[in-house]
């Protein structure tokens, strides 16, 4: 059984990475024509629709200071789900942090909200911020570019 998932997992991984080279071609393949690279330019530009933050604890931080802090941190999170800033939520599987996924307009917005929370009052985590958006090739096969 194991097996099978795991063989599913690998065939879902190749098929995901397949699609965005494909979606990638498409759009350098379409970008070769200067005229659709200006329209394209011009129709498009990137809007982020979220911020990912990638939390990683700091090197010498314990996991016992993590813990200490880590029911508040929990419910202050909750209520941020609750109030529809964090959309997703992942633990890291190296089991040294976490990645949220946030309704935020830009990182300086999402900064803000991580900042509240108690972990980084503490100054306990690193925290990366990538600003997400739609992905642009797929207004080519819109038909519209």
């Amino acid at each position: 059984m194991i097996a099978v998932i795991e063989q599913t997992s690998r065939i879902k991984a190749v098929r995901n990475v397949a699609l965005a080279v494909t979606l990638t071609l498409i759009g350098v393949v379409s970008m070769a024509h200067q005229s659709l690279a200006q329209a394209q330019a011009q129709a498009t530009s990137p809007v982020t629709t979220g911020v990912m933050v990638i939390l990683t604890v700091k090197p010498g931080v314990t996991r016992e200071q993590v813990m200490t802090i880590m029911p508040a941190e929990i419910r202050q999170t909750v209520q941020l789900y609750l109030s529809g800033k964090v959309r997703e939520w992942y633990s890291r599987s190296d089991g040294r942090g976490v990645i949220l996924l946030l309704a935020a307009s830009d990182v300086a917005e999402a900064t803000t909200i991580m900042e509240g929370l108690p972990l980084a009052k503490q100054d306990l985590m690193d925290h990366a911020y990538i600003a997400v958006g739609p992905l642009l090739p797929l207004r080519l096969l819109m038909g519209n570019p």
